[in-house]
C-alpha cells in the first residue's frame, strides 16, 4: 500500500497527445487538433482510473481490514452499505459513472463525507503553500539562470551554479528536517506547529517544496540560454548594432525558456497537490497527508479520487503550456503554416 504514496503522481505521466496530421491553413484542422487533444486527455484520466481501480482491489485485504480482529458480521454489513460485495466489474462500472458525473463517492474512513468535499477542504492549504513554491521558483530560478548565463565562468556563476547542484542533490524531507532543527529547536525562531495566521511558519514548507526545482529550472535555463546566445540569429542581431539589452530580452528570451516552461506546467501541478513527507514534517493538513493517511487505512474511493484529480490538474498544466508557446514563440503557432 506504501507504494502507492509514491507511484500515484508519476502514473499521471502516462499522459500523452495524439498528434495527428495537420493543415495548418484550415480553421477546422485547428479546432480537430485542440479537440483530439482534450478527447486525449478524458482517456488518459480514465485509464488512470481504472488502473488505480484494479490496482487497489488486487491487493490483498479490504479497506475495513484492521490489526484487531473485526467480527465478519460487521465486516459484511460495511461491505454491502459501500456495494464492496457486488462483482467487480459492476464496482467499477459504477464508480466510473459516479466519476464521470462529479460524484467520487463516499470516503470510507471518514464518515459523512464523501472524496469531492474532502479535496474541498484540504486542497486550499496545500494549493496555498504550493503557489507560494511556485512563485518562489520561477521569480527566483528563471533570472538565477540568466545572470549564470550571461556571466559564464565568473565568480557570480561559479557561486548559482553551486547553490543550484545544491538544491537538486539534497532532498526535500532533508531540507525540512534541518529547518525544523535549526530554526524551530535551536533557534526557536518558528513555531513548532503550523499556524496559518503566523508568516514565518510558511518558510519551512516553501523553502523544502522549492529548493529542487527552483534548482533545476536555474540550470535549465542557464543552459537554454548559453545556447540561444550562440545562435546566428543573435550574432546577426549584434552586428546590425542592436543594444545587447535588446536582443536579451526582445530575442534571446523568449526562445530559451521554452525548455523552462515546458517544465514549469507540470510541476506546478505536483507542487500544488502537495507532498506527503513536507506536509507530514510541518504539520500540515492538506491534501498530500490525507492521501498519505487514505493509503495507510486503504481508503479505495479517496485513493482513486486523489489521483484522479491530481491527473486533471497535471492534464490541464499541460494544456496551458501549449498555449504558453504560442505566445512567447510566434513561430509556435497552430494558425501558422510550417514550413
Amino acid at each position: 500500500m506504501i507504494i502507492l504514496a509514491f507511484f500515484h503522481k508519476p502514473l499521471v505521466f502516462l499522459y500523452g497527445y495524439c498528434i495527428i496530421p495537420i493543415n495548418r491553413k484550415s480553421g477546422e484542422s485547428v479546432k480537430k487538433y485542440y479537440l483530439t487533444r482534450v478527447l486525449s486527455a478524458l482517456l488518459t484520466l480514465f485509464l488512470i482510473a481504472t488502473m488505480t481501480f484494479i490496482m487497489m482491489h488486487s491487493i490483498p485485504g479490504g479497506p475495513f481490514a484492521r490489526e484487531r480482529a473485526i467480527p465478519q458480521v460487521i465486516i459484511d454489513a460495511l461491505n454491502a452499505k459501500y456495494h464492496l460485495d457486488d462483482p467487480l466489474i459492476k464496482q467499477w462500472f459504477d464508480y466510473m459513472i459516479g466519476l464521470f458525473t462529479g460524484n467520487l463517492g463516499p470516503s470510507f474512513q471518514t464518515p459523512g463525507f464523501t472524496v469531492e468535499e474532502l479535496i474541498a477542504i484540504k486542497f486550499p492549504m496545500s494549493a496555498l503553500i504550493g503557489s507560494l513554491a511556485c512563485a518562489v521558483i520561477i521569480l527566483v530560478g528563471i533570472p538565477f539562470g540568466i545572470i549564470s548565463a550571461l556571466r559564464p565562468n565568473r565568480p557570480i556563476d561559479y557561486f548559482i551554479m553551486f547553490l543550484a547542484t545544491l538544491g537538486v542533490t539534497v532532498p526535500s524531507f532533508v531540507v525540512a528536517s534541518l529547518f525544523q532543527l535549526i530554526l524551530v529547536s535551536k533557534l526557536s525562531l518558528v513555531s513548532t506547529l503550523f499556524d496559518i495566521t503566523d508568516w514565518k511558519t510558511f518558510i519551512g514548507p516553501v523553502l523544502a517544496l522549492s529548493g529542487y526545482s527552483l534548482s533545476f529550472v536555474s540550470r535549465l535555463t542557464r543552459s537554454s540560454m548559453l545556447e540561444v546566445m550562440r545562435q546566428d540569429y543573435i550574432r546577426t542581431a549584434r552586428a546590425y548594432g542592436i543594444g545587447r539589452s535588446k536582443v536579451i530580452f526582445k530575442h534571446a528570451l523568449k526562445n530559451a525558456l521554452i525548455p523552462a516552461i515546458t517544465y514549469i506546467g507540470p510541476m506546478i501541478a505536483g507542487i500544488l497537490t502537495g507532498s506527503l513527507v513536507v506536509e507530514g514534517i510541518f504539520n500540515i493538513n492538506g491534501i498530500g497527508a490525507e492521501f498519505s493517511a487514505s493509503v495507510l487505512r486503504r481508503d479505495y474511493t479517496m485513493i482513486i479520487g486523489t489521483t484522479v484529480f491530481y491527473a486533471a490538474l497535471y492534464v490541464f498544466m499541460v494544456l496551458l503550456v501549449d498555449v504558453a508557446y504560442s505566445l512567447i514563440d510566434p513561430r509556435i503557432r497552430l494558425g501558422k503554416k510550417s514550413e
